[in-house]
């Protein structure tokens, strides 16, 4: 069964990073997951377990100023996670009784929660059965039940691949959730699996169908963010976040001298609720 055999592979070779050791609350795997959600998993778990330090509780985050959330976020990258952190702590400690909910369906209706990271909490702060499916997950579910080399994101297909191997113990089937996300970051990664590595090699309908190349259509290329207006927003975003008074549009202009993308940068911060703009410049909200 591919659940036993990877789980088992799991316990001998997965990685003991702190975050998976018992003792960890609901509050900081709640914290992990989004801060990973598009930032390097070991950054993103060293910010979060800060941030447990200063807020050890979803009301004392909420009981922050927004400034000082996007401050304590630094550089992780996409802030706007951070005013969600902000929104959903004030949901759980007006909603919830200072706790991150258990239901699906309530943590899908915090902000910035979607369907990986309610099921990652529900999975590995609650150990519901529940299938988990992050982009390594997706693909050793691809190659090993599909046959293909990838598979374009499908929540539901998805859900239903992974449910179709958890085992019903809720227990095991947690650990299962983090074998296979395992097991495609190790060993089936996307470019030169390890085959002769793997748990499940002799079970993989890819393998055995000879490893056809992926049909789908090819990954998008990622932008470039040198000279991106991405860029142009951390630059504001670091000023703001080192300032502790408005910031004057010539003191932006002097780090950012492209009226264009400096406009945008702004235009853009401001709708997003990442900066304010007042009559001396501009701060963080």
């Amino acid at each position: 069964m591919i659940a036993t055999e990877t789980s088992a592979w799991y316990r001998v070779h997965g990685r003991d990073f702190l975050w998976r050791r018992p003792g960890m609350t609901p509050w900081a795997i709640y914290l992990i997951e989004v801060m990973a959600q598009q930032t390097q998993i070991e950054r993103a778990a060293r910010v979060a377990l800060e941030w447990i330090d200063r807020w050890p509780t979803p009301s004392a985050l909420a009981a922050t100023p927004p400034s000082e959330i996007l401050r304590a976020w630094g550089r992780l990258g996409y802030p706007r996670r951070a005013l969600a952190i902000h929104a959903a702590a004030t949901a759980m400690a007006a909603e919830h009784d200072d706790e991150v909910p258990r239901e699906l369906e309530a943590l899908l209706a915090l902000p910035g929660v979607g369907p990986y990271t309610a099921a990652a909490v529900a999975s590995f702060a609650y150990g519901q059965r529940v299938p988990v499916v992050d982009t390594n997950i997706r693909r050793v579910l691809a190659r090993a039940l599909v046959g293909v080399e990838a598979l374009a994101p499908n929540a539901r297909r998805d859900a239903e691949l992974m449910e179709s191997i958890l085992p019903l113990d809720p227990e095991e089937a947690k650990v299962t959730n983090v074998a296979v996300m395992e097991l495609g970051a190790l060993v089936c990664t996307p470019r030169a699996p390890h085959c002769d590595d793997c748990p499940i090699a002799d079970r993989c309908a890819w393998r055995a169908a000879g490893y056809p190349p992926n049909e789908g259509p090819s990954r998008a290329r990622q932008p470039r963010f040198a000279g991106s207006d991405r860029e142009a927003r951390g630059i504001v975003m670091a000023e703001l976040r080192a300032a502790d008074r408005p910031v004057g549009l010539d003191e932006l202009a002097a780090l950012l001298p492209e009226p264009d993308r400096l406009e945008r940068a702004l235009a853009g911060l401001v709708r997003d609720g990442l900066a304010a703009r007042s009559p001396h410049g501009y701060t963080l909200p």
